[in-house]
């Protein structure tokens, strides 16, 4: 990982978390793009290409979405289609906090490209599978109504207080894991392996 990146990483982390403590409550942090941030940092700094390609697996492809939601809602005059980005214009949040949520742009190319530099680690969907479900149940036990952290109440379509309760729960661990599998096969045929890992693709 080359100095620049890791300095500059970490210059905006410094800026960024401090916002975000202040404006939001702190279960926001177990936002899947939130986590893959913070642990890409320490995953750039540490070299670790473990847990660089299970950041890259949580959300290297859901979080294409976001990007896709967010330019189409530009070119839309505001009107994001797919609904997961809708407060990026919302104009009661203020616009420094909105700029810094940006970084959703740049996140997934970001650990596409540190796990090019230090090798996918296959081992990372299995390591990152149960990870992510128990992050999934944290944030629904610690959630209160009028949030939708990793949108464990209700998915981004329904109205807010609309809580769609456990069963919605069950269908989100499962989804979210056949994309997390989706996203680990594609990898592993596109990025060269860490040397150690020998083992046969899962």
């Amino acid at each position: 990982m080359p100095l620049w990146f890791r300095l500059l990483y970490l210059a905006f982390v410094a800026v960024q978390v401090p916002v975000y403590i202040l404006e939001y409550p702190l279960v926001n942090f177990l936002w899947f793009s939130n986590i893959a941030l913070l642990a890409g940092l320490i995953a750039a700094w540490l070299r670790s290409a473990l847990l660089a390609s299970m950041m890259l697996v949580s959300v290297g492809l859901i979080e294409m979405g976001w990007v896709v939601d967010f330019l189409l809602g530009l070119a839309l005059g505001g009107q994001p289609p797919f609904g997961m980005v809708g407060y990026m214009f919302d104009p009661e949040i203020p616009l420094h906090v909105r700029g810094l949520s940006l970084y959703h742009l740049f996140l997934p190319f970001a650990l596409w490209w540190m796990a090019w530099r230090l090798g996918y680690d296959r081992r990372a969907f299995r390591v990152w599978l149960p990870t992510g479900w128990v992050v999934f149940l944290l944030t629904r036990l610690l959630v209160s109504d009028e949030e939708n952290v990793n949108w464990v109440l209700m998915s981004p379509w329904h109205e807010t207080g609309d809580v769609q309760g456990w069963p919605w729960l069950v269908v989100l661990l499962a989804a979210a894991g056949v994309a997390w599998w989706l996203t680990h096969r594609l990898v592993d045929r596109l990025i060269r392996h860490t040397p150690e890992d020998a083992e046969p693709p899962g």
